[in-house]
């Protein structure tokens, strides 16, 4: 592993010499350097231990991986016990006793459970901390629990709520290095609620946390007797495979012997053949019954589900219906009818305002009217009345005999003149006769 790629300040002799020095027993001395070590440190050791996909670290260990110039840093058992201070890394027991004793039963031989407890009061004594004694980085083991479950969920056993410690292990090769580190995130899962492990025959049954729950149940009978139905349906479908591979080698064995011309030979072989099918229907006719069996079991699980669901609706449909009764819907119907009526009347009464409102405006209308009839100017009336025959002169004559003949011979200007002004003159007098009120008036 190269710790170049981890940091760049790896290939820098100068700051790394800083950084392989051993850190002064008192802080205060300088504040700035101390924490600026104790950062790199601590983030370059948990970089290598993801790089390398483990969730220990020992002291014994990092000395290795740090390793530098036939050097090796002087400060990571102060790094250490920083760390265990601050509660980022654990002892494996104590990690394991926090989360539920129940699995210091089946750990024994794999989480290294030892009957001594190194306290984390050993640690602020500074006290020296054990090579070869393991920690568990928190951090790393609550990141590969979210990838257990998430391979768990993505493999072909994700419908499975309980599954054998082999199958899963199978399933989380490729996620955790060794069993150590399964059991690990497991220990973590079950601190979330999301896995639960128990004996059976002496086998460790995982069961998981199934979508839409939001924590593991334990494991009952019911669990159990999947878990064992499931088993016995995985060891027949692999005997039925077996058997159908003895059958075709007898099948082919029997074509050998017959072109070989050991036609007794193939006849047995043919006859062996025929009793190993045999067998195989047989047990894939009992595979068939076991998978029925677990149908039934699945069907009957979701009508549990639906069940449940209707009780819940039921008990919630008497929550909201609790104070309502027959009669007490018949009053409020009731009433809401009385008031109903009420405002009926209510907008008849108001429609009968406007309407005399109305009829007032009309009567109005009309007094307006002949007041204005009455207010008219009486100059009007005093006008003569507009002639309907001939306009006739007051000699007796029209108008048009009034006016003078035209000349018929020739006439100087001026004295056409003479004759028009005249003429007009005595026309305007007989137009207008004067009356005997108007000529007294003036």
């Amino acid at each position: 592993m190269s710790l170049a790629t981890l940091t760049p300040e790896w290939d820098d002799d100068e700051r790394m010499e800083f950084m392989f020095s051993a850190f002064k027993e008192n802080r205060d001395v300088n504040t700035t350097d101390w924490d600026s070590k104790m950062a790199f440190w601590t983030g370059l050791v948990l970089k290598s231990c993801r790089q390398r996909g483990s969730v220990y670290v020992s002291l014994q260990e990092l000395n290795m991986i740090f390793r530098r110039k036939e050097k090796s840093p002087l400060g990571l058992p102060t790094v250490l016990q920083s760390l265990a201070r601050c509660g980022k890394i654990q002892k494996e027991s104590e990690f394991a006793a926090s989360v539920d004793c129940g699995w210091l039963s089946w750990g024994v031989g794999l989480l290294l459970v030892k009957p001594l407890k190194w306290t984390f009061s050993s640690l602020l004594g500074g006290s020296r901390v054990p090579p070869e004694e393991p920690f568990v980085v928190i951090e790393l083991v609550k990141e590969k629990a979210a990838e257990v479950l998430g391979a768990y969920r993505s493999s072909d056993l994700g419908g499975s709520s309980v599954l054998s410690f082999a199958e899963l292990s199978s399933v989380c090769s490729g996620v955790c290095a060794d069993e150590s580190t399964l059991c690990m995130a497991l220990l973590q899962l079950q601190r979330d609620k999301q896995v639960t492990v128990s004996l059976h025959d002496g086998e460790k049954v995982v069961k998981f946390c199934q979508h839409g729950q939001d924590r593991v149940s334990p494991v009952s009978d019911v669990d159990v007797g999947i878990y064992q139905l499931q088993r016995s349906e995985k060891l027949l479908g692999e005997r039925v495979e077996r058997l159908e591979l003895e059958a075709h080698k007898c099948k082919e064995e029997a074509k050998m012997l017959l072109r070989e011309g050991k036609k007794s030979q193939a006849l047995r072989c043919l006859r062996g053949r025929k009793r190993v099918e045999k067998r195989a229907e047989n047990l894939l006719a009992k595979v068939e019954s076991i998978r029925e069996i677990l149908d039934r079991i699945a069907q009957s699980q979701t009508d549990k589900m639906v069940i449940q669901a209707y009780q819940a609706g039921v008990s919630a449909l008497k929550l909201s219906l609790k104070d309502v009764t027959v009669e007490r819907a018949e009053n409020l119907v009731d009433q809401i009818q009385e008031l109903c009526d009420a405002q009926d009347d209510v907008n008849q009464t108001l429609s009968r305002g406007v309407a005399g409102a109305e009829g007032d405006m009309d009567e109005l209308e009309e007094e307006l009217k002949l007041l204005l009839d009455e207010t008219k100017p009486d100059s009007i009336s005093l006008l003569p009345e507009v002639p309907s025959g001939a306009v006739k002169h007051p000699g007796g004559t029209g108008l048009l005999d009034s006016l003078p003949d035209a000349p018929h011979g020739p006439i100087g200007i001026c004295e056409q003149l003479k004759q028009l002004s005249v003429t007009d003159a005595d026309w305007q007098q007989k137009k207008t006769p004067t009356k005997p009120a108007e000529m007294a008036h003036r």
